[in-house]
């Protein structure tokens, strides 16, 4: 027997469609590329997603096409998150700090045929436009006014003359709702970048989970300021639940930096914050450099990669901001688990709820966690047994785009790479990536960990662990430290401030100072650029 509900497919246009009935006036805030201010409402947003859906049909986009965007977190790059899925297309993010190689080959491989980019990277879109692949259009993401001049792209127009001459009516139409809706690419893995392709079910799915209380809790009451680029990951599917919701969304263009950032949080009364650890680090630092204590933020959203305590502590203690530790990958659409204390832990002192705030998390209904030791056999969720983490839902790829070979998946089980543990309570914390645990003398060390512990550390800006080979133990750790820009800490007070924070048998063999860390196109440190530069490090006896 059937239950006898109306049936309404769940489609990206809907949430744009409730946004603008329900939501008119509320506003969307962007820092544009030329610099002003843009300021507008989810009303304004839908009509010129309306319009911007009408010109794409003219232009010959069909559904099931693939439109590349190489673009900041702006009010135009929004517009086109809702017209060109909305149509029945699919919108490709494409990073654009990825290596030139990769750039080229996710183009091809996703067969896209129109380009949208920001000013920032025309270079980028005449490097695609010179290596004869499918884009036979390419729109520049500003004004008349604004157009990048001689670049000798085909086709190309500015977009508010692209949009300028057609009717703001569009019936958005209805579909199946397995239907793709956007397009990315995961970056820092070996070969080539997989393309995952999302659904408009999953990724209404996944904004009904960041909305959730025991989530992200993005709500009506909200001003949201998304740092997650808009190319990474759907910026965390933050666009699409705040429409839904009718949260006043801030989007900071380019200006990423400690001191725009601040402008933005400042002026606009910012309440709700989200971004990876290496963005947060630049603001704290802006805002001790000049004295700055956040007063009206309420949360702080970090994922990524795993979040020092010292970071925790920063927000919570200093700017009374409570931080929401979350974990996710571009496979996981990205929520995965989230961080959210249980009743039971009001009771717990400072040092007991830091314990349970640095890991990453609790599944949100609809994801399953389990860990699996090399055999393939579950582990024990005791909070000490590690194990590879495991991952399945209606959010999480059960495969990867136009690709036949595909090894991360265990049946209906996704294979994130991380080892973790998970408690009784279903707290999962990542202890190492499984390609970065350093492994001594048959146990594990976590680099996650060690490198945790370094960043409290006074004079420690950030710091990274790898594995270096040792005659006795296979491996030992080397610590690589960046230090502050007014610090001269050296090896022997890291190692003193570690002793009393890591068990004996974890501590570094060494500590090793450089100006920066290798970072990758979503702000993670590689390792594998250290491990690369470190080879044949011989550790001292």
């Amino acid at each position: 027997m059937l239950g006898q509900m109306s049936h309404q497919p769940l489609l990206i246009s809907y949430q744009l469609r409730f946004a603008d009935r329900f939501h008119h006036n509320i506003e969307v805030i962007s820092r544009t590329v030329e610099g002003p201010i843009d300021r507008s409402s989810w009303g304004q947003i839908a009509k010129r997603s309306r319009k911007l859906a009408n010109a794409l049909v003219a232009l010959g986009v069909k559904p099931g096409d693939r439109v590349a965007t190489l673009a900041w977190n702006t009010h135009r790059h929004l517009e086109l998150y809702f017209a060109v899925s909305g149509l029945g297309a699919v919108l490709h993010t494409v990073n654009p700090r990825l290596p030139l190689d990769q750039l080229r080959y996710i183009v091809d491989h996703a067969e896209d045929s129109v380009l949208f980019f920001d000013n920032t990277f025309t270079k980028l879109a005449q490097y695609v436009a010179s290596q004869q692949l499918e884009v036979r259009n390419f729109i520049a993401m500003t004004d008349t006014a604004n157009l990048p001049a001689d670049t000798h792209l085909p086709g190309l127009t500015d977009y508010e003359s692209f949009i300028a001459p057609h009717s703001a009516e569009f019936e958005w139409p209805d579909f199946d709702e397995n239907t793709a809706s956007s397009l990315c690419y995961t970056s820092g893995t070996s070969g080539n970048p997989k393309g995952v392709l999302y659904s408009h079910r999953s990724t209404v799915l996944h904004s009904y989970a960041a909305a959730m209380v025991d989530s992200l809790g993005i709500c009506a009451s909200d001003v949201t300021l998304p740092v997650v680029p808009m190319f990474h990951v759907n910026a965390w599917g933050v666009p699409y639940a705040a429409a839904m919701v009718g949260s006043k969304l801030v989007l900071p263009g380019p200006g990423m930096d400690g001191k725009s950032l601040l402008e933005l949080i400042d002026g606009e009364q910012v309440t709700s914050l989200l971004g990876v650890p290496t963005v947060w680090m630049g603001l704290l630092t802006h805002m001790k450099s000049v004295g700055y204590t956040m007063k009206g933020v309420r949360k702080v959203t970090i994922g990524g990669a795993a979040c020092p305590p010292s970071m925790i502590e920063a927000f919570e203690k200093i700017h009374g901001a409570r931080v929401i530790h979350a974990w996710g990958m571009t496979e996981t659409s990205p929520i995965g688990t989230v961080n959210t204390m249980l009743p039971k832990h009001a009771a717990l002192d400072d040092a007991g709820r830091m314990a349970v705030k640095r890991k990453q998390g609790r599944p949100l209904y609809g994801v399953d966690l389990r860990l699996v030791d090399d055999d393939h056999n579950a582990v024990p969720h005791d909070g000490e047994t590690s194990g590879h983490l495991q991952i399945r839902g209606p959010w999480v790829a059960s495969s990867y785009f136009r690709r036949d070979r595909d090894e991360a998946h265990d049946g209906e089980w996704f294979y994130t790479g991380d080892i973790a543990t998970i408690d009784a309570d279903s707290y999962m914390q990542i202890t190492d990536r499984s390609k970065d645990v350093i492994k001594s003398g048959g146990e594990w060390i976590s680099s996650i960990d060690l490198e945790n512990a370094a960043m409290g550390c006074p004079g420690v800006a950030q710091a990274a662990a790898i594995g270096v080979a040792h005659p006795k133990w296979q491996e030992r750790p080397l610590l690589i430290v960046v230090r502050h820009p007014d610090s001269d800490v050296t090896a022997a007070e890291v190692q003193a401030y570690l002793t009393a924070k890591l068990a004996k048998w974890w501590l570094p063999d060494a500590v090793e100072f450089i100006e920066a860390l290798p970072l990758g196109a979503t702000g993670k440190v590689l390792k594998r650029q250290l491990r690369e530069r470190f080879a044949g490090y011989v550790l001292p006896t």
